[in-house]
């Protein structure tokens, strides 16, 4: 006998006995196509990406460049021009001009040596001379040296020859006395209408060797002639940057620019270097660097490949060229060629994960049309797995529930989390104010016991005292509550002409058991009357007292313990209020944030961060300000920087 077969059977082997659709082949012969075809897609991705990034790094040294060369032109115009007037001044001099109207004269010709050593004493140049109308030296700055030009005839020099026509020159040349470069600029001496000589001074360039040093990349400067006479390469000096004519060479030997030295073309690479620099102002030119030239160990080691870019100066005819290395440039291209290269594979990627996903799609729906045609044979499994799945949606809809009510539990307990920081906080502010209010507790429980004492023996004027300090002590004690409100709404202060004398006394008075429990000696220099502040002098005590023991709580522990205050007055009129300790400093990474609210370098539970920022804000209020600083000798200087009060004022008592 044959037992029947469930239902659920049968579904299982009507579901066995649906045709499954046959996996799609791929096509042949276009598989190596679309390889191919991928491979030149991102090989032009990453060639572009190179040439982008290089054009883009191309450009931003360009800019870079440019920068260098402004800077270069501005440091080379500083040192050329700062004193090309001074050749123009010296016509003014009588006693150059009594020495050109009598040559002869000795005494003449010693004043005007000691007027041009006086004056080359403030410049700072390398000499300044005065020729006649030969040419030949008859006064200089440097007339008490053994290597003095004065006797030198000089008339071959160019500066001369525009000189005594009635222009200014300027030009570079080698001394030929000291064999030292400099910039020359003449003018010419006038008496009247007529030229009688020259005045000329001589300007140093070795200043300029610094600014070639913080360009950070090779750099030169060639004069009119195309002669390189600045660079930090010293290979390349006295070099000329194309061949010179036979008639510029006889006028350079003519004219002894070079003191002799020969001028050979300058060689940079491969290339003849008039082929390789740039001739317009501000064209990039790249070239190619001989690596054996070595450069000095201030600049990056030479990569080889560089762009120039040139520059002509106005004022002085010069060129001046930098090099800036292309290595970063060929980086970033690189860098850039990458990512274009990651990018296109990713998209080829993507191109093949979706033709891929609609292949599978095609698929699906193929075997949903062979499905629906057996959907009677699956009704049993198909309601089974209803079941199953309204089962699974009801556990999914508990398990969200118990979900829901865990992150309102947990948001319950981060919002107990937040209320208990809140009160930790405004515990640790309650105990900062309980500590700072306990000195004037103490002060005030002696001044009263003291107080009836006195009374006891009839003593009613210092007991009287003694209750002033009591009331005055109270309204302290409300003065150091009230900035804790003001620091987050200022409230106006009252200035009136205070004796900082009797503010420092006040403060001192009261702080007067802490300095005698820390052992501190005080070094109190005010002296009363000489030192009228406008201010409020509740408030500048309240500020003292905050200094003195922040000053107090910097010497604990230390071997020298003593507390210097002084007043001076500043040349801008300002009062300079100084306190002093001899404690540990404060480090120089933490100066910047010592009046930042809440920032404090005592250890934790004995200060809020706020006495400093509070005490700021009081001096502030009336015109002044608060500033720190460590002392040579170890410690620290808090200055309060003080309006003094107006003449018509009166300090009060």
């Amino acid at each position: 006998m044959t037992a029947a077969s469930s239902p659920s059977a049968k579904a299982d082997s009507a579901a066995e006995a649906v045709p499954r659709p046959a996996p799609e082949r791929p096509r042949p012969g276009h598989g190596p196509l679309l390889a191919a075809l991928a491979v030149l897609l991102v090989s032009l991705a990453g060639f572009g990406g190179y040439r982008l990034g290089e054009g883009l790094g191309m450009r931003a040294l360009q800019v870079e460049a440019s920068h260098r060369l402004d800077l270069g032109a501005a440091a080379i115009d500083g040192v050329v021009n700062r004193y090309a007037h001074i050749p123009a001044t010296i016509e003014l001099s009588p006693e150059v001009l009594a020495l050109l109207r009598a040559p002869d004269s000795e005494a003449r010709a010693a004043a005007a040596n000691r007027y041009l050593e006086r004056l080359n004493g403030h410049i700072g140049s390398i000499a300044l001379f005065v020729l006649d109308r030969r040419g030949e030296v008859r006064a200089a700055s440097n007339w008490a040296h053994g290597d003095s030009f004065i006797g030198e005839d000089l008339s071959f020099r160019p500066y001369f020859q525009r000189a005594i026509a009635g222009q200014a020159g300027r030009h570079f040349a080698i001394g030929t006395t000291r064999g030292d470069p400099g910039y020359f600029v003449s003018h010419p001496i006038r008496d009247g209408s007529e030229i009688i000589g020259v005045a000329v001074i001589k300007i140093p360039l070795g200043g300029l060797e610094e600014t070639w040093l913080s360009l950070g990349t090779p750099a030169l400067i060639s004069d009119e002639n195309g002669v390189v006479i600045l660079t930090a390469v010293p290979g390349w000096l006295y070099r000329s940057l194309a061949p010179l004519s036979a008639a510029t060479v006889a006028e350079i030997e003519a004219n002894r620019l070079y003191n002799g030295r020969p001028i050979q073309p300058l060689t940079i690479g491969p290339e003849p270097v008039a082929a390789q620099l740039p001739m317009a102002d501000e064209d990039g030119v790249e070239l190619r660097l001989d690596r054996r030239i070595a450069l000095p160990p201030e600049l990056p080691r030479n990569s080889g490949y560089y762009l120039a870019q040139g520059r002509t100066l106005p004022d002085t005819g010069w060129r001046l060229l930098v090099f800036s290395d292309l290595t970063p440039v060929r980086h970033q291209a690189a860098s850039q060629a990458a990512l274009a290269l990651v990018a296109a594979a990713f998209v080829v990627l993507l191109a093949i994960f979706i033709a891929q996903r609609r292949r599978i799609l095609r698929q699906r729906l193929e075997a949903q049309r062979l499905l629906e045609r057996s959907n009677a044979e699956l009704e049993n499994k198909v309601a089974r797995r209803t079941r199953a799945l309204t089962e699974s949606i009801a556990r999914l809809r508990k398990e969200i529930a118990e979900r829901q009510h865990a992150e309102q539990t947990l948001h319950a307990a981060q919002d107990e989390l937040v209320q208990a920081g809140k009160l930790a906080v405004l515990g640790q502010l309650a105990t900062s104010v309980t500590h700072e209010l306990t000195q004037p507790l103490g002060a005030m429980r002696t001044l009263a016991g003291n107080a009836v004492e006195f009374m006891r023996r009839g003593d009613q004027d210092t007991a009287a005292k003694n209750l002033d300090i009591v009331g005055r002590l109270a309204d302290q004690m409300a003065s150091i509550i009230t900035p804790l409100k003001t620091f987050a709404r200022k409230s106006p202060a009252v200035p009136a002409a205070v004796d900082v004398t009797h503010a420092v006394g006040n403060a001192l008075f009261l702080l007067e058991q802490r300095l005698k429990s820390a052992d501190i000696t005080v070094d109190n220099a005010c002296v009363a009357g000489e030192a009228i502040a406008w201010c409020d002098q509740n408030r500048l005590e309240q500020v003292l007292i905050n200094l003195i023991g922040n000053a107090i709580d910097a010497m604990r522990g230390q071997p020298r313990r003593e507390l210097s205050i002084h007043a001076v007055r500043h040349a801008d009129g300002r009062i300079l209020l100084r306190i002093g300790d001899t404690g540990c400093g404060v480090p120089e990474a933490l100066r910047g944030r010592l009046f930042e609210p809440f920032f404090t370098t005592k250890p934790a539970g004995e200060g809020l961060g706020l006495g400093l920022a509070i005490s700021r804000d009081i001096v502030r209020e009336f015109g002044g300000d608060l500033d720190a600083d460590n002392r040579a000798s170890g410690g620290t200087y808090f200055t309060v920087f003080l309006n003094p009060a107006p003449a018509t004022e009166s300090a009060a008592p």
